[in-house]
């Protein structure tokens, strides 16, 4: 990618996996569905079950060929995230709570300013996290030991 590509890429984004979106643009215009997918690196999101397209797969070493209907992505520029209250599509803004956690509001003409509340599938991580140690990692008795002492200052490691 080079650096005027890199310049057009969204920096702050007010659309995340699970959102509720209607899309505002393109052939399935007006259609809501939940963003299945964000592929930030393309500024585009990925909606369940629309924007379909036919996909022609060559037969190949483990698969079958054919033609498939597969879920192409949208511009992230065309889709709007629904308003919880009032169920049209509105602009989204940030707000700080009192007692200082951050969340997203409704924003726009016709926009209730309610909270948009964050999605529950955002908590289920897609990649699991390793659950035994690899060769690369840190063995905990090395993790625990004691190889410094604040008060004398003594214990640096000879390097």
């Amino acid at each position: 990618m080079g650096w005027k590509a890199a310049e057009k890429l969204i920096r702050h984004w007010k659309v995340v996996r699970g959102d509720n979106v209607m899309i505002t643009r393109g052939k399935d215009k007006g259609e809501t569905g939940v963003i299945k997918r964000v592929v930030r690196s393309q500024n585009r999101v990925i909606v369940e079950g629309k924007n379909l397209v036919k996909k022609h797969i060559k037969q190949g070493q483990g698969h079958e060929g054919g033609i498939f209907t597969v879920e192409a992505p949208l511009h992230a520029s065309n889709v709007q995230v629904l308003d919880p209250v009032t169920g049209k599509p509105c602009k989204v803004g940030t707000k700080y709570l009192e007692d200082g956690t951050k969340v997203r509001v409704s924003r726009g003409i016709g926009a209730s300013g309610s909270i948009i509340p964050r999605p529950e599938i955002l908590k289920i991580r897609t990649t699991p996290r390793p659950s035994v140690a690899g060769p690369k990692d840190t063995p905990m008795e090395h993790v625990y030991e004691k190889t410094y002492d604040a008060k004398t200052g003594r214990g640096m490691p000879e390097l």
